[in-house]
């Protein structure tokens, strides 16, 4: 930092500069920033949403809404009250240097594409650049993103691989997993080996990448429907970890028939049971939909149905509704009871699904080619790009 000009700096100068104003690159500049930014639009009557604080909402008393979302210093407006957005945008351009760019097309690495049938979400440049930069534009591509035979544990005899590459590779294959639920489990296993990765490991990082090479514009698609009801999927892998043994959870949850929230993620502990796995599942997936409840709630979206859970765990869901305790049910008492707490609320209500329409399989194993494929059509996927 050099001293301000017209200040003297002479032999005895023991002053220090006050910083005012945050500048990037410090470390409080993003918090200064988006504090100010929060003061400004509750001055303009938008509310703060408690369950997400990126998200400020504005009712009208026409029954219109204004919505503002924030990612650090990229903004998207949008809602139903176009002449209050407008004015919104001349408010902010007083308050702030910003630069609009008219109808969503392109959002963080993410490219949305509009029709009379819904609204398309993919990151078909964001494949083809990682593609180029891993010098995979030319692979052989795989149809799934992982071999169903293979097994990936942490020390499997194999040489060790760039640790920094690896990493690399991985972490853009997370954020890729933001609009690619087909690839979630396959990311969620492979990102296990971050320490230490092998050439096993590598191999399955780049089965990912020639799946990629077969489907880069693959994304989800938000149609619209007349279905009012909110749904949840939740699945477990018991024991699927040849390392510790323990499960992996899944869920995906569907808001008017298309999917909005899922997860792969392996239990912190090991379970004595399939049906221990599946009700830790359950309380994961009612954790979201209690979630995405006070989201809605929020947003005033009236909730007419209470949201239904759906298990192919006849043994899981005999435990939900039953009051009655067991003694072989202990080791899981507090979710046992949390889950049948919400089903007497009436907030949800638990429904048994068999195993081959169970969506969230895709989220807690690897499938071979047919009920792959069927399962990402299930989840709401398409390629625009071949359909065109």
């Amino acid at each position: 930092m050099d001293i301000p000009v017209g200040l003297e700096a002479t032999s005895n100068f023991n002053k220090v500069c006050r910083l005012r104003k945050s500048l990037y690159g410090l470390k409080q500049s993003p918090r200064a920033w988006f504090e100010r930014f929060t003061k400004v639009v509750k001055g303009y009557g938008f509310v703060q949403c408690q369950s997400d604080h990126t998200l400020f909402v504005k009712h009208f008393p026409e029954g219109k809404l204004a919505i503002i979302i924030v990612y650090v210093d990229d903004i998207i407006l949008t809602g139903d009250h176009e002449e209050k957005i407008d004015l919104l945008k001349k408010l902010l351009t007083k308050e702030f240097e910003i630069k609009d760019l008219g109808n969503l097309k392109y959002f963080l690495g993410m490219e949305i594409a509009r029709s009379k049938k819904g609204i398309a979400v993919s990151q078909r440049k964001y494949v083809l650049d990682l593609l180029n930069e891993t010098g995979m534009l030319g692979c052989k591509p795989a149809e799934t993103p992982m071999d169903t035979t293979v097994k990936l544990e942490e020390s499997d005899g194999s040489a060790p691989v760039d640790k920094g590459r690896y990493q690399r590779l991985v972490g853009k294959l997370i954020y890729l997993s933001h609009t690619r639920p087909d690839i979630g489990f396959s990311v969620s296993v492979v990102s296990q080996f971050m320490n230490n990765p092998t050439e096993k490991h590598m191999t399955a990082v780049i089965r990912i990448l020639r799946y990629l090479k077969m489907t880069p514009g693959k994304g989800l698609f938000f149609q619209r429907t007349t279905k009012k009801e909110n749904e949840i999927f939740s699945d477990a892998d018991w024991a699927g970890s040849v390392t510790d043994r323990r499960s992996t959870s899944g869920y995906c949850s569907f808001v008017w028939g298309n999917l909005v929230t899922w997860r792969s993620k392996k239990q912190s502990v090991v379970a004595c049971s399939s049906t221990e796995a599946e009700f830790r599942a359950m309380a994961q997936g009612i954790c979201e939909g209690i979630w995405l409840n006070r989201l809605l709630e929020e947003l005033r979206v009236p909730l007419k149905h209470p949201m239904v859970l759906y298990c192919n765990n006849q043994a899981a869901i005999s435990i939900a509704k039953n009051p009655v305790h067991h003694d072989r049910t202990k080791h899981v008492e507090i979710d046992r009871h949390f889950i049948k707490e919400k089903i007497e609320e009436g907030v949800f209500k638990v429904s048994y699904t068999p195993t081959n329409c169970q969506t969230t399989d895709i989220l807690t194993k690897a499938l071979a080619r047919v009920n792959f494929e069927d399962l990402t059509e299930k989840l709401g996927m398409i390629n625009i790009y071949n359909a065109a």
